[in-house]
C-alpha cells in the first residue's frame, strides 16, 4: 500500500512538473468542402487564430482557441460543364471557438520535434452570403432559397447559424527553443449541417419562393440563366439542385506558433535528452 501511494505521489509530481500554460497565434488558409468544391484546396480564404493551453505532462496538452476565417465556393472553378452551368457561389466569415486535447507523439523536451494529432468540439457561426448579378452582396439564409421554413416544405427547417463542430486534426511541432513551439498543422472540421454553403437538396416552386421571400429568393436560388448558354427557364419543383447526402466540412492548414509561460523541464527517466535543459525531474519508485 506504502509503495502504490508514493507511485501516484511520484506521477503527481511528474505531471505536476511538466504542467505549464501556452499561449500561441495560428495563421494560414481557410477551405471549405461542399456541393460548390470538388477539388481540395480550391478558392482558399485566409485564417487567423489565438489559442491558450495547458500542458499537463510532455505528450498530452488542452488547447483553446478562437479563430477568424472565410470560406467560399463556386460552381464556376469546377471541371464540370454542368455544374459550371448551375452557377451558383457563396462565401461565408466564420468564427469558432474550440477545446481539443493533444496528444505529442515524441517528448518534444528531449527532441527538436514531433508529430502530434488533435480531437475535439467547436462552436462556430457562419452567414452564407453571395453576390446578384448586380454584384451586391445578398444573405442567403432569410431568403429560404431552397424553402427552409415555409409552410409548402415542412420537411426543411431553418438551419441555425451558430453549431458545433468536430475538430480533428494533426501536424508536425517543432520545438525552435525551449519555450518556443512551431507546428505545421491540418484541422479538418467535421460538420453537422450541409448548409454551410446554402447548397444542399432540390429547388422549390418559384411561385412559393416568390410569395414568401420576394423576387431576389427566386433570382439568387437559380442562377444558370446568368451565364451564356444557361437554361433561362427556372427549374421544376423538385428538381435536384444540391447533394444532401453528405455534410459539409471546413478545414485549416497552416502555421501555429506557441509559447511556453514556464519551462517544461526534461524526465530523468528518458534518454537522449538535449544536454544543457534545464527542469524538473520524475522520481522513480520501485514497486
Amino acid at each position: 500500500m506504502r509503495k502504490l501511494l508514493l507511485f501516484f505521489i511520484a506521477a503527481f509530481s511528474c505531471t505536476a512538473s511538466f504542467s505549464q500554460i501556452q499561449l500561441g497565434v495560428f495563421t494560414g488558409l481557410s477551405n471549405y468542402q461542399g456541393d460548390l468544391i470538388d477539388k481540395p484546396y480550391q478558392a482558399g480564404k485566409f485564417a487567423l487564430g489565438f489559442t491558450a493551453g495547458y500542458q499537463f505532462s510532455e505528450r498530452i496538452a488542452l488547447r483553446t482557441g478562437l479563430t477568424f476565417a472565410k470560406v467560399g465556393g463556386a460552381d464556376s472553378l469546377s471541371a464540370q460543364a454542368n455544374l459550371r452551368q448551375r452557377n451558383l457561389s457563396f462565401q461565408s466569415s466564420i468564427v469558432e471557438f474550440s477545446v481539443r486535447g493533444e496528444y505529442n507523439v515524441f517528448n518534444i523536451s528531449n527532441m527538436r520535434w514531433t508529430p502530434y494529432a488533435f480531437g475535439g468540439l467547436a462552436v462556430y457561426h457562419f452567414n452564407p452570403y453571395t453576390f446578384d448579378a448586380n454584384d451586391q452582396q445578398v444573405f442567403l439564409k432569410p431568403l429560404s432559397t431552397e424553402g427552409q421554413g415555409l409552410s409548402q416544405y415542412p420537411e426543411r427547417k431553418p438551419y441555425s447559424l451558430t453549431q458545433v463542430a468536430l475538430p480533428l486534426g494533426g501536424g508536425i511541432k517543432y520545438a525552435i527553443s525551449d519555450n518556443l513551439h512551431l507546428g505545421l498543422e491540418v484541422g479538418f472540421r467535421k460538420l453537422f449541417t450541409d448548409y454551410l454553403d446554402d447548397v444542399s437538396t432540390t429547388y422549390a416552386d418559384p411561385l412559393d419562393l416568390f410569395n414568401a421571400k420576394g423576387a431576389k429568393a427566386v433570382e439568387v436560388s437559380y442562377r444558370s440563366d446568368e451565364v451564356p448558354g444557361g437554361n433561362p427557364l427556372y427549374p421544376a419543383k423538385g428538381e435536384q439542385r444540391g447533394g444532401a447526402e453528405q455534410k459539409d466540412w471546413y478545414y485549416f492548414t497552416g502555421l501555429h506558433l506557441s509559447f511556453n509561460l514556464g519551462e517544461l523541464g526534461n524526465s530523468s527517466n528518458d534518454r537522449g535528452g538535449r544536454s544543457g535543459k534545464k527542469g524538473y525531474g520524475c522520481p522513480g519508485v520501485g514497486l
